[in-house]
């Protein structure tokens, strides 16, 4: 049986103990009765199992010497495998004090046991930490995506009920948008939070990937040619395996961020089956993503300068949606500039 770790330096440490003990009453022993021969001869000329005075003095002062040897040696190994376990202590109690800067010290490498239970610590700290940090930013990108429509919807009423706005139709459609808005906000939160937590659920099925863009290219085409964006596409006859209502959401989330935020000019979207994945791909003519973005586009509520000083009103979970959609059916989305220099995004899931 190999022994690694806690485990070996225990037996190493028992093993030296043992050792050093045996050498120490062998050494103390031939000493003893060299010296005895040596000097007090008549105590030892009558053979018997009676043990002299000086006998006792030896096993005596050898017992001592080895219990000393041990509780040395114990303490020491006992010193090496508390210090990363006391470490540990320490910091549990401080992350339940509300410390989640606290971390532990592995210590003594060679106790790997000791120094693993020590990183698995500092990993589920450094977890802890960032999924609080996380909790504490959505809340406030919530509360800060709520508040506009919200009191957008309070004043209008308050201006109805208090006579002050005629209500009529127009009157009406102003507080359905904001109305649909506030819808919109709250399915995509439920797409994001059902996919962090495993359960969002897919009905797969062999679906006509090209019907399916066409439709939401037909039914999204005025708001598109609205914005100045020309539709082209590209698409693969072949059918893929998807869930066809999670990815006509996907591709309405990537259309309306183009809607809100691309130049006017041609907007391309690919479908094709290659290599039995299945790709869907979005992409525009400019202005596409600062590089030091594009690694945290599909992020929660993450928007780029430009889209901040458009007040598109966009909830900043569209992309985070895309993603979240792609990750269910077992694949990734990315973002990579196209050849003119706009955005691209792109769905790939095996299909």
């Amino acid at each position: 049986m190999r022994l690694e770790g806690l485990s070996r330096q225990i037996a190493l440490s028992m093993a030296m103990m043992a050792f050093c003990v045996t050498v120490l009453v062998v050494v103390t022993g031939f000493t003893f009765y060299y010296v005895a021969m040596t000097y007090w001869p008549v105590q030892f000329e009558a053979p018997g199992w009676k043990m002299t005075a000086p006998e006792w003095v030896w096993l005596i002062s050898s017992t001592v010497a080895g219990l000393a040897l041990s509780v040395v040696m114990g303490l020491r190994l006992a010193r090496r495998i508390l210090a990363p376990l006391n470490s540990v202590a320490e910091g549990i109690r401080r992350v339940a004090q509300g410390d989640l800067d606290a971390r532990a010290a592995a210590g003594d490498r060679s106790l790997r046991e000791a120094a693993a239970l020590a990183d698995d610590f500092n990993a589920l700290a450094d977890q802890l930490q960032r999924m609080t940090q996380e909790q504490a930013f959505w809340n406030a990108a919530i509360a800060h995506e709520l508040r506009t429509p919200v009191t957008v919807l309070r004043g209008r009423l308050q201006g109805l009920a208090e006579g002050v706005f005629t209500p009529d139709e127009s009157q009406f459609r102003r507080l359905l948008v904001q109305v649909e808005g506030l819808a919109h906000l709250i399915e995509d939160l439920r797409a994001v939070s059902l996919a962090e937590s495993g359960h969002l659920d897919l009905q797969l099925q062999e679906t006509d990937l090209a019907a399916e863009v066409r439709a939401v290219v037909e039914v999204f085409g005025d708001a598109l040619r609205a914005a100045g964006l020309t539709p082209v596409l590209e698409l693969d006859g072949r059918p893929a395996r998807c869930d066809p209502v999670r990815i006509r959401q996907a591709l309405l989330a990537l259309l309306d961020n183009a809607r809100r935020y691309a130049t006017p000019g041609a907007i391309r979207i690919a479908a094709w089956v290659e290599n039995g994945r299945c790709h869907l791909r979005v992409e525009d003519d400019g202005p596409g993503i600062p590089e030091e973005l594009a690694p945290h586009v599909f992020e929660a509520f993450r928007r780029g300068d430009g889209a901040r000083q458009r007040g598109s009103g966009g909830s900043g979970l569209g992309l985070a949606v895309v993603a979240a959609i792609a990750r269910a059916h077992g694949g990734a989305a990315r973002c990579a500039p196209g050849p003119g220099g706009g955005a691209g995004f792109e769905l790939i899931w095996p299909g």
